[in-house]
């Protein structure tokens, strides 16, 4: 007679009575990262600051096409050899605008058009129009006009930037890259402070390791600045198109390309500044003189881009210093200033760079999180005394 021998494994129990599977370091990231960015969307001042900086940019590209419009009828100053370009004379009496300058051959003509003294020059030419006329990137389209046929125009230096792009380029890649470090480095430093000063972080700390809390915080952060940098590019794009302005965007799409992957690595570099600075101190009264020198981080290479954006050398050397690369290198690929072999190597350099600065601030913060009252030691942080 057989039997049966009953299992030995239990019945599984309604409600299960296993573990959950402890939740993995890239959740427990995702989790901090989706913290951040509803903190940030949901105030009102990040809010208001975005509309206005977004309104700021659309103003920005639509006004002066707007004012070069309301202005562009007068003050040409056109030199001209001899009687060349007799309809000039008249335009120059009447409304045209026009202001002649008498030159003496065509040799200083073309002179005081390189120097931008002069709009344009009309000088005598040996075909059946009798006269050419010579402009340093395009030919003032008042001074075609008021010769009585289209003559052969002249350029000398065509493949020159407009001396307004030359500052507006700059100034715009620069203010982007200040304004979202520094915005969202103030908002990661001022998050981490409360946390600290409210005890609140002793609780995240019990859920979520410390290496893991910074990398959700820049990671969320990054993603809140990089839909800034993208609104900023869209209403820099309406802008440009409805002042019929679009021909730029052929001369700034690829610097632009380059600008998103040096601002990630910078942003992500200068974040983990913020983070493991605002670590060293437990009193949001404190923030202002720890962040002091990551505050010059950003600062100073957003004003010496602007201000030296016209010295090759500076340029060039501010390309492979990682704080300001992610400026520098854009603006000199708009200009046509660097080879193609540079923007690789100085997204390696501020590659590297990046990650051996989120190692040490990783480093800070963990060993400062906990520590409360007076001010941490950046060498106590770093485990050094």
């Amino acid at each position: 007679m057989s039997t049966t021998t009953p299992s030995t494994t239990p019945a599984a129990r309604p409600g299960g009575s296993e573990h959950p599977a402890p939740p993995s370091a890239v959740s427990l990231v995702g989790l901090v990262a989706e913290r951040e960015v509803l903190a940030q969307v949901r105030s009102r001042s990040f809010v208001i600051s975005t509309a206005v900086l977004l309104l700021v940019v659309l103003a920005g590209t639509i006004l002066p096409s707007l004012v070069g419009d309301l202005f562009s009828g007068g003050g040409t100053r056109v030199a001209v050899v001899g009687d060349a370009g007799a309809g000039l004379r008249a335009a120059a009496d009447g409304e045209g605008g026009l202001e002649l300058v008498d030159a003496a051959d065509v040799d200083a003509a073309r002179a005081l058009v390189e120097d931008e003294s002069v709009d344009a020059a009309v000088v005598p030419a040996d075909d059946a129009l009798g006269a050419r006329v010579i402009a340093r990137t395009s030919a003032p389209e008042s001074v075609v006009a008021a010769l009585q046929v289209s003559p052969e125009v002249e350029l000398t230096d065509p493949d020159a930037t407009p001396e307004a792009l030359r500052f507006l380029v700059p100034f715009a890649f620069g203010l982007v890259f200040f304004m979202a470090a520094l915005g969202s480095g103030t908002m990661i430093a001022q998050n981490t402070v409360q946390e600290k000063q409210t005890r609140v972080v002793e609780i995240l700390l019990a859920a979520v390791p410390a290496r893991l809390l910074m990398a959700g915080k820049i990671l969320g952060n990054a993603v809140v600045a990089i839909g800034q940098v993208a609104a900023i590019g869209a209403a820099a794009v309406i802008g440009l198109v409805v002042s019929g302005q679009d021909e730029l965007l052929g001369l700034v799409g690829a610097p632009v390309a380059w600008f998103v992957g040096f601002f990630l690595l910078g942003f992500l570099l200068l974040a983990a500044i913020f983070a493991a600075s605002a670590s060293l101190v437990s009193r949001v009264e404190d923030v202002g003189s720890v962040l002091q020198p990551a505050t010059w981080l950003v600062m100073l290479p957003y004003f010496g881009v602007i201000f030296l954006s016209a010295n090759p050398t500076a340029m060039t050397v501010m390309s492979y210093i990682p704080v300001s690369a992610p400026v520098a290198m854009p603006v000199r690929l708009f200009f046509g200033d660097a080879a193609a072999w540079e923007p690789l190597v100085a997204l390696v350099v501020l590659l590297v760079s990046a990650l051996l600065v989120i190692a040490l601030a990783a480093r800070v913060y963990t060993r400062s999180l906990l520590r409360t009252g007076q001010r941490v030691r950046l060498r106590t942080a770093l485990g050094r005394d």
